[in-house]
């Protein structure tokens, strides 16, 4: 075996003998227009990629065809919600958003606060779906926004119901992308939301709302979504809800999705 191969895995090896470069070259694009917070253009994408605009030209032209990217201000191209879609048709989180949607409307409409399910995706997490208040004024979330997970209450349970392996390897990510956010009291504060099976807690990112998550739980117990709750006091409100009230029922609601998709 050459040199350059020693040590390296089956996987390795195979992706070298069959990799696929105008695939990769469509996944590039995909990856660089994700991360754009504006549309790019040809010049800008071949640029970034480290490639001349002939070496991608057909791949945009076949990927726009394939409705995954769009044409925008004429000469500049953004990602369309086709692979938001296809994540959503797949499935497990088909079944998960269906079954959820009329509990988290009870949810939102009991408690007249939003809410929206979370999972976790490559150190950081993925607002899957939100409801939003039914009253005039609330606060809430977009689907498909990304969030920090190791600050907030949705991320700190996504992570502690996980084995030891899975949850190391989760921090590690989200320690990559947000070293910042890393804490020696990190394992202590996962392991005490296991223990008391949810996070309560002041919000990280917006002053004055009070956080409140609980896991969507599989077979072994281990989170596969959470349910979160961003408490927002409405101060001319004579008969609103207390933290003690949102925890209980977001709990009995976290537990209800659970056993819908087949979990604990």
């Amino acid at each position: 075996m050459p040199n350059h191969q020693k040590g390296s895995t089956q996987a390795e090896v195979e992706g070298r003998a069959y990799s696929a470069p105008a695939l990769e070259k469509g996944l590039d694009i995909l990856e660089m227009l994700a991360r754009s917070a504006r549309p790019l253009t040809q010049k800008e994408i071949a640029a970034n990629l480290g490639r001349s605009v002939g070496e991608i030209y057909r791949m945009i032209a076949s990927l726009v065809s394939r409705n995954f990217i769009a044409l925008v201000d004429d000469n500049a191209y953004i990602l369309t919600t086709r692979l938001f879609e296809l994540a959503q048709g797949n499935p497990p989180i088909h079944r998960l958003l269906s079954e959820a949607q009329p509990i988290m409307q009870r949810l939102t409409a009991e408690l007249d606060q939003s809410c929206h399910l979370t999972v976790y995706g490559q150190g950081k997490q993925i607002v899957l779906h939100k409801v939003d208040s039914p009253g005039s004024m609330g606060f809430s979330v977009r689907a498909g926004a990304e969030l920090d997970v190791l600050i907030s209450a949705s991320g700190r349970v996504l992570l502690a119901f996980q084995d030891d392996e899975t949850r190391s390897h989760r921090i590690e990510e989200c320690v990559q992308r947000r070293p910042e956010q890393a804490s020696p009291q990190l394992t202590h504060m996962l392991d005490a939301v296991r223990a008391a099976g949810y996070e309560s807690i002041p919000s990280a990112q917006v002053r004055g709302l009070w956080a409140v998550s609980f896991p969507i739980l599989d077979t072994q117990r281990r989170s596969i979504a959470a349910l979160m709750v961003p408490y927002a006091e409405r101060i001319d409100q004579r008969q609103k809800k207390s933290i003690p009230e949102v925890i209980a029922a977001l709990g009995a609601a976290a537990r209800s999705l659970s056993i819908r998709v087949g979990g604990q």
